[in-house]
């Protein structure tokens, strides 16, 4: 012990130093992976609030989910600033520290490319939180203070700004170590959302920019339609060629998608042999099940009916009736019962995996497909006065789904409307949709017409008492 060395400094070969990481391409590259993980929480945060359309409904059976009204709240636009703060801080907060996660890793990055993504990046973010909230902050780099809030139009502008300035720096690789990352063609979705939902956002409409945008993406030769609509949303979906975006899951490794828990019927547990018992809540609002016409391929995605055990023989029964799903809906609030437990049409969009000893599930999110981009330019040229254009890209989403084209005089908005309603159901576009179309605060079963201003969701009473120079959206 006499004789030890003194000198104690020890050099560590398995850790980086913070300093140090970032100096190579490599490094870069590897900063990107926890803020793109950051999009996983798309689909578990955006979901809860799609009862607020005209697509979706949690409807109170006896006292499940009762949850002190937030889903009638929700469905019918009655939702308060207080009482539902938790709710919309989620958004807010999902979308704000996320942005800061990227403005802090930016200085850590100058490879030109990588540059280009976070931008791109913090841009979606930033389109998430004005789409909720209108009037959100801009927050372009790491600042202490109260940052000042920012108009609709301003956070469009800056949007728009950031997109078009790192779009010549984006890969143009579609797929493998570029899958679920940020390309020239995921930015031309952004952009051509921005352009349909413009005059929302800002007051005057960009149609030919939106056209102009999904024609990037649809003549690239980058993506296809598969002749089985159903695959895009498949256990092993990271292999359909229609997905521009999604986010990764894994049950094991990458969790968080889970959407057979909520929709199921609690004895659907039997009928998919999985190990836990689902929740029985969200379904569809009837009208919209009925939308859909027996010849089109894409009603498959609806369980009604009589269920049965996972041997396909054995009939399901709820006490003691039989387990037969019944896509009308009595009332938004319903007794305890058998009978209301079967209520509603449940959604089976994504594959639900059978024999699945955990509550996850390995499908990944679509955030922009193909199928989408399609409608979005026929809606931007009908709205143009292009009707031939117009046709020509919806009768491609008709014709595979199974039903009869469109003529021309029967192609109106509100007909587009709909067909956007069966093709991208249960994908969290709709509340935008009917904002865009005008028919958000439309009256339908169970909710009358509603004031305008919940176009927009209330500014979080937790953000604004953190940050004076928030103001809260008119109507709250």
């Amino acid at each position: 012990m006499s004789q030890a060395c003194t000198d104690l400094t020890e050099k560590t070969y398995d850790v980086i130093p913070t300093e140090s990481f970032g100096s190579t391409p490599a490094q870069q590259e590897a900063l990107l992976g926890p803020l793109y993980n950051r999009v996983g929480d798309y689909w578990p945060t955006l979901f809860w609030v799609q009862p607020s359309t005209d697509e979706m409904m949690i409807p109170t059976r006896g006292g499940d989910w009762g949850d002190g009204g937030q889903h009638v709240r929700m469905y019918t636009h009655t939702w308060e600033a207080a009482q539902d703060n938790g709710r919309f801080n989620g958004i807010w907060s999902w979308c704000y520290n996320a942005i800061t996660a990227i403005n802090l890793q930016m200085k850590f990055v100058s490879e030109p490319s990588k540059l280009a993504e976070l931008r791109a990046l913090r841009a979606f973010f930033h389109y998430i939180a004005m789409d909720n909230f209108g009037n959100v902050i801009i927050a372009d780099g790491v600042s202490s203070g109260n940052p000042p809030q920012s108009t609709t139009k301003q956070v469009f502008e800056f949007i728009e700004k950031e997109l078009l300035e790192v779009y010549p720096d984006l890969s143009v690789t579609v797929g493998g170590a570029y899958y679920t990352r940020f390309n020239k063609y995921v930015v031309d979705m952004l952009l051509a959302k921005l352009y349909l939902n413009a005059e929302v956002y800002t007051g005057t409409p960009q149609w030919a920019k939106a056209v102009d945008y999904t024609t990037r993406i649809i003549e690239s030769g980058k993506f296809s339609l598969p002749a089985d609509f159903f695959s895009t949303f498949s256990a092993r979906n990271q292999d359909s060629p229609e997905i521009i975006l999604a986010t990764a899951f894994d049950r094991t490794k990458r969790t968080g998608f889970n959407i057979q828990m909520p929709v199921l019927h609690y004895r659907q547990q039997l009928e998919f042999n999985i190990g836990n018992s689902p929740w029985n809540g969200p379904c569809a609002v009837p009208e919209h099940y009925y939308s859909f016409t027996d010849d089109d391929i894409r009603k498959q995605m609806w369980m009604v009916g009589q269920r049965y055990a996972a041997d396909g023989v054995t009939p399901l029964m709820d006490d003691d009736i039989p387990l037969v799903l019944n896509p009308e809906v009595p009332a938004l609030v319903m007794p305890a019962g058998a009978d209301t437990r079967v209520r509603g049409a449940r959604a089976a969009k994504y594959e639900i995996q059978r024999n699945n000893p955990i509550d996850q599930q390995d499908n990944d999110f679509v955030i922009f497909r193909l199928g989408d981009a399609i409608l979005m330019r026929g809606e931007a040229n009908l709205r143009l006065g292009n009707t031939a254009a117009a046709l020509a890209d919806v009768n491609i989403i008709r014709e595979r789904a199974g039903v009869k084209p469109y003529t021309a005089a029967q192609l109106t908005l509100d007909e587009l409307l709909a067909e956007r309603g069966r093709e991208m159901s249960w994908e969290l576009h709709r509340r935008q949709d009917l904002i865009r179309f005008g028919k958000f605060n439309n009256a339908w079963r169970f909710k009358p017409a509603s004031p305008a201003h919940t176009r927009l969701f209330p500014i979080p009473p937790d953000q604004i008492a953190t940050n004076p120079s928030l103001k809260q959206n008119p109507g709250y």
